[in-house]
């Protein structure tokens, strides 16, 4: 049986500040509420939805703004990752998220691992064009070349 609650905060995949949602006992009990990020529903608490839509509003502005700069900076940007690889020519571990933010944050744009859009982890050598989903769901692009590390031979 799922309860109403109201969002206080963004939740991913659940709901947006001021939003009146379901979710499940457990999840509320052990996540939502703990976290403040929402309260009950009731009578009481849905006069405060009103004020958290607004500033919600006034919030995805900003958001989208800052998010366009980020985007217009990013758009067409080439980054390269160097990868070990062993004899045989296959790489050690993959290329994941946590690696592409950090490669962001050399070039001095400050990312989180929820930006990055990556379908699967990337285990080969080559260049591969990919997107990055910014707040208020402005898209940016970009190409990630992953080149094998230069070995030096005794």
């Amino acid at each position: 049986m799922a309860n109403q609650f109201l969002l206080i905060e963004d939740v991913d995949a659940l709901g947006r500040s001021g939003d009146v949602v379901k979710a499940k006992p457990g999840y509320a009990r052990n996540f939502l509420i703990p976290q403040k990020k929402a309260v009950i529903a009731d009578k009481h608490t849905l006069r405060m939805q009103a004020k958290l839509k607004e500033e919600r509003e006034k919030q995805a502005v900003i958001d989208r703004a800052d998010a366009e700069k980020v985007a217009e900076r990013i758009n067409g940007t080439t980054l390269t990752i160097e990868v070990k690889v062993d004899p045989e020519g296959h790489m050690y571990g993959s290329v994941a998220a946590v690696d592409i933010v950090q490669l962001f944050e050399k070039e001095g744009i400050t990312l989180e691992r929820r930006n990055i859009v990556l379908p699967k982890p990337i285990k080969e050598a080559g260049s591969f064009p990919l997107t990055l989903k910014l707040k208020e769901g402005i898209p940016a692009s970009y190409t990630l070349n992953v080149v094998v590390e230069a070995t030096q031979e005794k």
